[in-house]
């Protein structure tokens, strides 16, 4: 039997000695983003995804093995495992498979075969399925098993008991419904139909006839298929041709021409009828649902990156507007590094004089203060605000700009104890402004205050399994983090404690040593704070900034563990660490690759891949991933549906993407759909061409006013 080790090799792709090393450094306690970014040489430069797949198999596989030892235990505790059966239960790949070897030796809840066998009838059941050539005849047999004490009226009850425990024992066998299991899987249909039999115009519509093949059924059409069942809307079945599925059951028990053959072929068909599709039905419509919740939540977790790894709009000073009708709209603006410097509420939908006075008091706020941006929230009114923020412009005479704000859980975060703690003194709704305008400024810093299944870019997450997706989700928030870094100095909580190594309780005890002691002026301080270990220590501090340190290594991704390697280098390649400070290295990677970095490896005592990233952090220090992405769309103007022509071409930011197409944000308050046949070439996902954030062009194809819909192409007409 192979080792975890090897199977997780043939399965990734890599070799045994790189998985070895990353199980050994997960046992050990380092995080997903230490590993990836500090440990390359161990692992051969897996990214943080391949990692987080590889943990996840590690421990579906180490939950298999203690559960193979479980059952193992348990049927031995019978006096019942064989050498056989134990081999069988080892070489069993899934947890499936070893509940099917299982499920003879389970206890199990009163059946019609338990009864039977109270009766005292499992010796006919055994003569009969036996199928001996000479064997008598079922009804003869039977006549022998008749004691009315023990309700055995007549032979018809005997054969009737004995047919019941030969279709528990055909359905108990794993074989058989391995086979069936894969045939389903291969032959079945999915199928659903209305509930009501005139039935009315619902979401669910195109599923009142659908039959779809069980190994081609999309995820989100499960999903649907799923809520509009939970609803009641729909009634979903597997369908499968009977008779096809009954030939390898028949040929699995049969003994052709045996005087018991007929009975059991009778038992057999009444096994898969009654026991064994029923339960087979309901795997494939578990398969199906686990294997679509993985596809959402993958997919949930791709868009979440690129929203939370939007470029900031950095060193201006912002107004964040948060929309509404009968409360008003709620204004904060808030300075460069995110400080409210004032509030407001204005009401530019309750009537034109209103709007002229919201107009009036929002100028006077942008002079004030010098704004530069207005972000507005996408929720209720805000089209209305919009169009109220371009006459605003219009009348200041330009110089502003502004930009929709996807408000997703702007509303839970102004409600949490966080945003309480944040900002005491200012009601829910202000502190949902205060929130749109930092999103503007610094995504990552405000979208980590929030619950990851808050914030919208999926499908069907209410559906998902709730802790799976808030385990894969904080992944991908930890992931961000760290590929962008945390100033040690200015860091909220919330942030800190996404920091690898780093939990809320040693966030917040940093944050409060800071204020006790002032700015954290090396690395080497972090050291000082309670309950930050030496192992904490090592898994956080390369992730941390300390601009305020007069070592300019402690000013970039370079841990401090490599320290000694990078000095060395810049010495190797003649530079010093003023250098680094005044930008002057920009010939170290061709300084570097003359020597050779296999050559400076052995120099510095520090792997290649090692070297490359310090390389990569000495020539730009301090750097920030995200400023190399497209920059986001300020816009000036407005447009509405009914300007919208067939046609019309025009630049876009995809906000969402899901499996049959993308949303794209073209400045129109509504989002337009690029179904996915209307994809510039043919995939298999939108994900392989497009992500959330992207910049794209894209021509109006139709517009429904009345549904607020816009279908959009990204083929050139």
């Amino acid at each position: 039997m192979d080792t975890i080790i090897q199977i997780l090799a043939r399965e990734l792709g890599r070799s045994e000695a790189h998985v070895e090393n990353v199980v050994r450094l997960i046992d050990e306690g380092n995080t997903i983003p230490f590993i990836a970014r500090y440990r390359k040489e161990l692992h051969g430069a897996m990214d943080d995804t391949a990692l987080r797949t590889l943990a996840d198999r590690l421990q579906y596989l180490r939950n298999l093995d203690k559960r193979r030892e479980e059952v193992k235990s348990a049927i031995e505790g019978q006096g019942k495992l064989t050498e056989e059966l134990s081999a069988a239960i080892d070489a069993a790949a899934t947890l499936a498979e070893v509940e099917d070897l299982y499920r003879p030796y389970r206890q199990k809840r009163r059946t019609r075969a338990t009864v039977a066998r109270e009766k005292g009838l499992e010796p006919l059941a055994e003569l009969l399925f036996a199928q001996a050539a000479d064997g008598p005849a079922p009804e003869e047999a039977a006549g022998a098993f008749v004691d009315p004490e023990k309700g055995v009226e007549t032979a018809e009850d005997a054969l009737q008991g004995a047919s019941d425990i030969i279709a528990e024992r055909i359905s108990d066998d794993a074989d058989i419904r391995k086979r069936l299991r894969e045939l389903v899987w291969k032959k079945g249909y999915l199928v659903s139909a209305a509930a009501a039999k005139e039935p009315e115009d619902t979401v669910y519509r195109l599923y009142y006839a659908f039959r779809s093949p069980l190994n081609r059924v999309q995820g989100h059409q499960v999903l649907a298929i799923n809520r509009g069942e939970r609803e009641g809307v729909l009634k979903v079945s597997v369908e499968m041709e009977r008779e096809a599925a009954l030939i390898p059951v028949r040929r699995a028990v049969l003994n052709p021409g045996a005087p018991a053959m007929a009975f059991v072929r009778a038992a057999a068909e009444d096994a898969y009828d009654r026991l064994i599709f029923p339960s087979v039905e309901r795997e494939m419509r578990g398969l199906l649902t686990e294997q679509a919740d993985e596809g959402a939540i993958k997919m949930f977790g791709l868009n979440l990156k690129p929203l939370l790894m939007q470029p900031p709009v950095k060193g201006f000073v912002t107004m964040g507007l948060d929309p509404g009708y009968r409360n008003g709209c709620k204004v904060a603006v808030v300075d460069a590094t995110g400080k409210v410097l004032d509030t407001a509420v204005v009401y530019p939908t309750f009537s034109q004089r209103k709007k002229e006075e919201a107009i009036d008091a929002l100028a006077k706020l942008i002079r004030r203060h010098g704004v530069a941006h207005i972000a507005i929230g996408n929720g209720t009114a805000s089209r209305e605000t919009e169009q109220m923020a371009v006459e605003l412009i219009q009348r200041l005479g330009g110089g502003v700009s502004y930009m929709i704000v996807n408000e997703a859980g702007a509303s839970v975060y102004s409600a949490s104890k966080l945003a309480a703690e944040e900002f005491p003194d200012y009601d829910v709704n202000l502190r949902s402004a205060v929130s749109i305008a930092r999103r503007l400024q610094d995504p990552l810093a405000e979208l980590v205050k929030i619950d990851p299944k808050a914030i919208g870019v999926g499908q069907y997450q209410h559906d998902m399994p709730q802790a799976r997706l808030g385990e894969a989700l904080d992944g991908v928030v930890e992931d961000c983090v760290n590929a962008v870094g945390v100033d040690a100095n200015t860091a909220s909580p919330s942030l800190l404690q996404r920091v690898s190594g780093l939990t809320a309780a040693t966030a917040r005890n940093l944050v409060r040593y800071r204020e006790e002691h002032g700015a954290f002026t090396t690395r080497k301080q972090l050291l000082k704070v309670p309950k930050l270990g030496p192992k904490a220590y090592e898994q956080c501090a390369g992730f941390l900034r300390v601009p305020e340190s007069p070592s300019i290594l402690d000013h970039t991704g370079v841990h401090p563990e490599s320290y000694g390697a990078a000095e060395k280098l810049l010495a190797a390649c003649g530079y010093t660490q003023t250098d680094v400070e005044t930008g002057g290295l920009e010939e170290l990677k061709t300084r570097a690759e003359a020597i050779g970095l296999d050559r400076l490896a052995e120099i510095c005592g520090a792997g290649a891949p090692t070297l490359a990233d310090i390389i990569r952090e000495l020539m730009k220090p301090g750097r920030d991933p995200r400023d190399e992405l497209p920059a986001p769309i300020l816009r000036t103007d407005v447009m509405e549906l009914k300007d919208l022509k067939p046609g019309m071409e025009l630049q876009g930011t995809v906000r969402n993407v899901i499996d049959f197409g993308v949303f794209v944000d073209i400045g129109v308050h509504q989002d337009g759909l690029v179904h996915i046949s209307r994809l510039p070439r043919r995939v298999k996902h939108p994900s392989e061409l497009l992500a959330v954030g992207d910049v794209v062009t894209v021509w109006v194809v139709d517009v429904e006013e009345k549904r607020g819909r816009i279908g959009l192409t990204m083929c050139r007409p």
